[in-house]
């Protein structure tokens, strides 16, 4: 039995909650259990310098978790000077995935600054956080879309995040800090709807993983991204789970 009383490939309850930023132009709180990120997306109606004359638009994120997401206090990074590694190798993330399934010949000109942070941590911050970004960003485009400033809609999939491993030898979807904290081995998956890879992280935290045990894994998190696809959907007013 898991801490949570959830089955082996059971998600945590899941709330996509949209336009809860009046200000920006997309915005969606995803709440996976305790662990809340607020997404916002804003537009610049410019690109990033390396991209001006090339008529292409950009996507690119930022991750930040407040002082007390966690259960001991931390210092901002603005008040440290710097981001840590961690903050790095996670916004960088979130910006490829978002990236994936964007035209970005369809977005012309511009620039799209997605805003991610954490709330409330309890594990899969990262999964939380490419998940409502999606919706954020779609959001954002629809209206852009709206006030004439898109000749097309530049999402071409939808892209959703779950983290899996190994919890007491048992394959487990989306994991709690509590299994984070003492599982075997971990994993993100960021995946299209449609099934494609966008990207894998695993690690083994006591001994290796075998091939099958990956694959394992990941049919696992193909199942968790097609409930969390079916939610997007629900939040953006697109169809009912």
């Amino acid at each position: 039995m898991r801490p949570s009383g959830r089955t082996s490939d059971q998600l945590r309850t899941v709330i996509l909650e949209p336009h809860v930023n009046q200000h920006t132009e997309g915005s969606c709180l995803a709440r996976f259990g305790q662990t809340a990120v607020l997404c916002t997306a804003s537009v610049e109606k410019k690109p990033p310098p390396f991209l001006r004359g090339t008529g292409r638009g950009w996507v690119t994120a930022e991750y930040g978790m407040l002082p007390r997401a966690t259960h001991a206090r931390t210092d901002r990074e603005a008040v440290r000077g710097r981001q840590s590694g961690r903050t790095h190798e996670i916004q960088r993330l979130i910006g490829r995935s978002l990236r994936a399934i964007i035209n970005q010949k369809a977005m012309g000109e511009m620039q799209i600054k997605i805003d991610c942070d954490v709330l409330l941590a309890d594990g899969g911050t990262r999964s939380a956080a490419i998940t409502g970004a999606y919706v954020a960003l779609h959001i954002a485009c629809q209206r852009l879309r709206q006030l004439g400033l898109l000749a097309s809609f530049p999402i071409v999939e939808q892209i959703a995040a779950v983290s899996c491993g190994f919890y007491h030898d048992v394959a487990v979807l989306d994991l709690d800090y509590t299994e984070d904290s003492t599982a075997q081995a971990d994993a993100n998956f960021v995946l299209t709807s449609s099934g494609k890879i966008v990207e894998v992280q695993g690690t083994a935290e006591e001994k290796p993983f075998t091939h099958d045990q990956l694959f394992q894994l990941l049919n696992l998190a193909q199942n968790g991204i097609n409930t969390l696809v079916k939610l997007q959907r629900k939040a953006l007013g697109l169809e009912e789970v």
